[in-house]
């Protein structure tokens, strides 16, 4: 039993490629944090005691991000007798952070936490999503120190050469602890799943 956090919504699409995330979380497998639900409930709150309880509370008194790890660590720490191995966090994305106040220190404080907590503790993984956007300082900072954290970095961007109907991407994979060692791939996205091949190797041009 592995269980896993998730902020964003539940995304429709895992279901059709053979991930079914409902079923997950009705099992117990799997926790979500609607973040956009959370930060309305909180703009639209007329009362401290519901404010008390909404892992986001931090973004109305300015304060750090410990809310958000309590509730986090609380859901993924095991009950008393029970064995949960490699416990999973999943931030998609943390970008969006910064564009609701959140400075980079702060968001990297709370990654730090996440990981002594998750990874070391409760021998999990954190996972995060990074969007990066061009002249964005604040974003720069904080992809540059995540990757310096990150023992897998995996960076999926568009083809340099425009688009293309049988290759929608390319794929770099990165190994920290292999001396920096990065492998390229190329990608489709089908309807129910993603074919990844090498550079030139699609089913396509052979």
């Amino acid at each position: 039993n592995s269980p896993l956090i998730s902020f964003s919504p539940l995304p429709r699409s895992f279901s059709s490629q053979g991930v079914n995330l409902v079923s997950a979380r009705d099992e117990g497998q799997l926790v979500f944090l609607e973040g956009l639900k959370s930060y309305t409930s909180l703009l639209f709150s007329q009362t401290p005691e519901a404010d008390s309880h909404n892992p986001l509370r931090f973004l109305r008194t300015g304060a750090d991000l410990r809310p958000l790890y309590d509730f986090i660590y609380g859901a993924l720490a095991p009950s008393a007798g029970e064995e949960w191995k490699s416990p999973a966090l999943i931030v998609d994305d943390v970008s969006l952070l910064i564009s609701l106040g959140v400075t980079p220190l702060q968001i990297l404080d709370f990654i730090h936490y996440c990981r002594a907590g998750i990874c070391h503790q409760l021998q999990g993984d954190v996972v995060c999503l990074v969007h990066r956007e061009e002249e964005d300082e604040d974003g720069e900072v904080l992809l540059r120190a995540l990757c310096h954290q990150s023992g897998l970095i995996l960076q999926a961007e568009g083809l340099t050469t425009g688009f293309c109907k049988d290759v929608h991407g390319q794929l770099t994979i990165t190994h920290q602890q292999h001396q920096d060692r990065s492998t390229i791939y190329q990608y489709k996205i089908q309807d129910k799943n993603v074919s990844f091949f090498a550079p030139g190797l699609s089913a396509a041009v052979l």
